[in-house]
């Protein structure tokens, strides 16, 4: 009989720890070779509000687990904050099943709330679409397993199940979910395929953007181009890792800015705002590839560009045809 906190609502799972994990720290363990949660951030709130027992005993974070032990978590069921409403927004379904959901986002939609940022998100509006979302993520994000920036428009998955999710997120730590992107940049590419290998982390004198830091986290972009304008050109771009902003500064790193991308688009005397009649980055999720993480079915969607990413795309490859007469 544990000792632990109410189980009425939430999900109980017990746990023996292996012989591989004998040493770790809990949070570490729970983390790494489990599917208690999708990070160990998350794993580490639940141990700090006593929803985790070791040997049947609350647990901290640093204490360390052997071979054989006995790990106790409670995951709670989703949470709405009194300040996180549902709104009657509408979003453009892809895709939805009992499990999850595969939204086409548009550009100017933050994915989910934030700090005195409560109302307008995708979130606001899933919460009135679904009454069923995953809480995995915690209380502010219930259902988002990976993001897109505000104005960066297309394809992302949405888990209405505890399951789902953390089948979701398995798949995104083994990189079997593919995340393909178009972007129009700056320049011409030297190689007509490329691979960007380098660790991204806050930048050193503006905490509001991200940069290529030693001491950042490893990221890794690959990139093919598929159309040239001269001035211009069109990218297919695949992320293996999931940084904050990572495309956008791979492509500013390799002096290749995204057109539009009035945060690392700038400098060298171009003005991104307003660039090509963009009306930011001309960035989009144009592909989703992963399994079913219920029905084991292989998912891939496609969703068009928006508008005034085509329309840029149709004025750069009228001038480059105009310039072969």
């Amino acid at each position: 009989m544990h000792s632990g906190p109410d189980p009425q609502a939430g999900r109980e799972i017990t746990l023996t720890v292996p012989p591989e994990a004998h040493g770790l720290r809990v949070d570490a363990y729970l983390a790494q070779f489990t599917e208690v949660g999708p990070s160990r951030a998350f794993v580490q709130r639940l141990i700090t509000r006593g929803n985790v027992l070791l040997n049947g005993r609350p647990a901290k974070p640093a204490h360390r687990v052997a071979e054989g032990d006995e790990v106790w978590v409670l995951v709670p069921p989703p949470e709405r904050p009194e300040d996180l409403q549902p709104e009657a927004i509408p979003i453009d379904v892809v895709y939805e099943d009992e499990h999850l959901l595969v939204i086409n986002k548009p550009r100017g939609m933050v994915v989910h709330p934030g700090v005195g940022n409560f109302s307008g998100t995708l979130v606001n509006a899933l919460l009135a679409h679904s009454p069923r979302l995953s809480g995995i993520a915690g209380v502010m994000r219930p259902g988002i397993v990976h993001r897109l920036d505000k104005d960066t428009t297309g394809l992302l998955v949405v888990a209405k199940t505890n399951d789902a999710h953390l089948g979701l997120t398995r798949q995104l730590k083994e990189r079997t979910i593919h995340r393909i992107y178009w972007a129009i940049v700056r320049g011409q590419p030297g190689v007509e395929a490329g691979l960007v290998d380098a660790p991204i982390g806050r930048h050193p004198h503006d905490r509001l953007r991200m940069a290529v830091v030693p001491e950042g986290r490893p990221a890794v972009t690959r990139f093919t181009v598929l159309e040239r304008f001269g001035a211009y050109s069109l990218l297919e771009v695949k992320l293996e890792t999931g940084r904050t902003h990572q495309i956008r500064v791979h492509m500013a790193y390799i002096g290749h800015p995204i057109a539009g991308d009035p945060v690392y688009g700038a400098g060298r005397g171009h003005k991104a705002r307003g660039e090509l009649g963009l009306k930011a980055q001309a960035l989009h999720a144009r592909e989703l590839v992963f399994v079913h993480p219920v029905t084991g079915r292989p998912m891939h969607f496609v969703a068009p560009l928006p508008e005034d990413m085509e329309q840029a795309l149709e004025r750069l490859r009228a001038e480059a045809s105009s310039r072969r007469l």
